[in-house]
């Protein structure tokens, strides 16, 4: 059965200006803002409940990345097993850190106060599964390193193979060097020494350069990574007031500091632990939705590769079905988005982004503008979005599953 939806395009577009003419730094005052403005914008849709959510988190995640580095030099100077021993432990740091298993690190070196929203939609019937709806309302800073020349290195590449190289593959074989160079300095070869010491000293040196620069500058519009995304799951929030779901609530998380880590969802998913179970329970995540072609995430990571589900990709090629679009192209992105958080909390979860011409046009910087956001791209995404939560919802046997807790089980919706 097809479903009708159709997204307003003059609400997209006015939501995608609204968010891209707010400063929304992670973990600011500009992002608390784009939060207060996205619960009015959620209360109006018709949302059940409205929670706005702070939390503590990072404003930038570039010094994290320079001090990983610096260890990395620090490591090739000590030399032997210690300096060893020091780069694989910033290297494994550096995993964690980007795949969003570093909470230890959001409290210690969190910079701030930033907010997530979270508002509900029950279904029409009892509630016997439960979808969360998220994308970030926050953006990105600026850096050399994300001119659009550098961005679009490898693109042709990246369209054969429907792969993205991971975003700090570079600085993980800069510490993997440093390690090298380390256990070659009182032993092996000078020569083997050498080959390892020069890259590994060089590139270190070039990630904490390129990090701090990334740090001190200035936060782009983010008008498609990622209004976009919240505009769609906007859309989509009156869509589901209008017509509910039989049997399957949906949670529509507006979160941030997703470019800095993803504290807003790790906050979000902490206060529903307990609520959200692996076996009635979907993450769905909108991100950049704006570039051309929708796609979905069959793997993402900025350094290791973490796959997603066949049977909850399947989801999408089932959604798309639904909404009379073709299957969103599966690709293994280069960085991280939030359903990555659910994917290694063991919850189902798919994540559906947009590319170009194999990359993402104006990514992370201040051309990211609203004028250069493809709206058709968005509506698309968001259609097939709808159809995965409609196809998620028709998987729900109602006879003989358990209801899923109610959200008045806990505090938070």
């Amino acid at each position: 059965m097809r479903v009708t939806y159709e997204p307003d395009p003059g609400a997209l577009r006015t939501d995608i200006a609204t968010l891209a003419g707010m400063v929304r730094g992670s973990a600011g005052p500009g992002e608390r803002a784009a939060a207060a403005w996205a619960a009015e914008r959620l209360r109006a849709a018709g949302a059940a409940d409205v929670v706005v959510e702070p939390y503590r988190g990072r404003a930038t995640n570039s010094w994290s990345f320079a001090a990983h580095s610096l260890a990395g030099l620090a490591a090739a100077r000590v030399g032997g097993a210690c300096g060893a021993a020091l780069a694989l432990a910033a290297l494994a740091s550096l995993e964690r850190d980007v795949s969003g298993r570093a909470p230890w690190r959001r409290r210690i070196a969190g910079g701030g106060e930033g907010a997530s929203v979270v508002g509900r939609f029950p279904p029409r019937g009892e509630p016997r599964a439960r979808v969360v709806l998220v994308a970030h309302l926050d953006a990105a800073r600026t850096g050399l390193v994300w001119s659009p020349r550098i961005v679009a290195i490898g693109a042709a590449r990246a369209l054969r193979r429907r792969g993205m190289q991971p975003v700090m593959g570079l600085q993980a074989i800069a510490l993997a060097a440093a390690a090298g160079a380390a256990l070659t300095s009182r032993h092996g070869p000078r020569a083997a020494h050498r080959a390892l010491a020069t890259p590994a000293i060089a590139l270190n040196a070039l990630a904490i350069a390129l990090n701090l620069e990334i740090a001190r500058s200035s936060v782009v519009p983010g008008a498609n990574d990622n209004a976009s995304g919240v505009a769609a799951a906007l859309d989509l929030a009156r869509a589901l007031a209008a017509g509910p779901l039989g049997h399957t609530e949906v949670l529509v998380a507006l979160v941030g500091g997703e470019e800095t880590g993803m504290g807003g969802f790790h906050a979000v998913l902490d206060r529903r632990t307990g609520l959200l179970d692996a076996s009635s329970t979907l993450v769905v995540g909108l991100d950049t939705l704006g570039c051309g072609t929708p796609i979905v995430a069959a793997a993402e990571g900025a350094v290791l590769t973490h796959r997603y589900r066949d049977v909850d990709l399947d989801l999408a090629d089932a959604g798309a079905a639904l909404a009379g679009e073709p299957s969103p192209q599966r690709w293994r992105i280069g960085a991280w988005t939030d359903p990555l958080l659910a994917l290694r909390a063991g919850l189902p979860a798919l994540s559906l982004l947009s590319v170009g011409p194999g990359f993402y046009p104006h990514y992370h910087h201040p051309t990211d503008l609203p004028e250069h956001v493809d709206l058709g791209c968005v509506a698309r995404c968001a259609r097939i979005a709808h159809g995965v939560l409609r196809a998620f919802d028709a998987r729900v046997d109602g006879p003989s599953a358990p209801p899923a807790r109610t959200s008045c089980d806990n505090a938070a919706p």
